[in-house]
């Protein structure tokens, strides 16, 4: 005999299943730029391109517009929200005043474990700045924050900076494409990691401060650059 509850269960969590990897797909195409500001989605499109109806589709849409990377727009559709400064300086704030937060405690106690991922990551960025590979790039970026954040057993902070952190992560994309921008990111990444190391809290404030603005320093001309691109 079939077991109902069970079977609208398992039902369920196949639409979650498929909804959170269809979020999680779009949200990834939508911060490196591959799905563009400005561009309409089609839940019918979307669907058709994962194989599935058009409900874990509307799911995922529900949950990149609470996250401010889509709206409906009368007359358009659903569209990508474009890039927003406002938006990206607001993220930047609460992300500094977490990652300070971070690298005090990691200059207090930090595994040694994520010491040496962390520099294999600052290696692994530097073979991506080589092959000029920005989407790599970019991943072994959040990475090595990632890492910051587990090896001084801050993790739920991350989690917080996630939630927010998006509206930045496009406008970093768009600078990535910029000749000479990534190696400078490389060398400030090893200046964080040697003051951990030292267990150096000013120096290691110092550089992580100096990281965070150089989407301060970019921005201006980026904007200008691609207006297009922007609110």
């Amino acid at each position: 005999m079939l077991d109902l509850a069970n079977l609208q269960s398992g039902s369920a969590r196949a639409v979650e299943s498929a909804a959170a990897r269809i979020e999680r797909e779009l949200r990834t195409q939508i911060i490196d730029l591959t799905i563009k500001p400005g561009e309409r989605l089609s839940e019918t499109e979307i669907g058709d391109r994962f194989h599935v109806s058009r409900q874990p589709v509307r799911e995922a849409f529900i949950a990149l517009m609470r996250a401010g990377l889509l709206d409906v727009q009368p007359q358009r559709g659903t569209i990508v929200v474009k890039l927003s400064v406002r938006r990206m300086l607001d993220a930047r704030f609460i992300r500094e005043a977490l990652e300070l937060a971070i690298v005090r405690r990691a200059c207090e106690r930090f595994d040694p474990h994520y010491r040496d991922r962390a520099s294999a990551l600052i290696e692994a960025q530097a073979r991506a700045v080589e092959a000029d590979d920005h989407r790599t790039f970019q991943k072994l970026d959040t990475l090595f924050h990632v890492t910051l954040a587990e090896g001084a057993g801050c993790l739920a902070a991350w989690g917080a900076i996630e939630q927010q952190k998006a509206h930045m992560d496009r406008v970093c994309a768009l600078t990535l494409h910029s000749a000479g921008t990534m190696g400078p990111l490389v060398e400030q990444h090893r200046a964080i990691l040697a003051a951990v190391e030292a267990g150096d809290a000013e120096a290691a404030v110092a550089a992580m401060t100096h990281h965070l603005n150089e989407i301060l320093r970019a921005v201006a001309g980026i904007e200008l650059q691609f207006a297009d691109l922007f609110e």
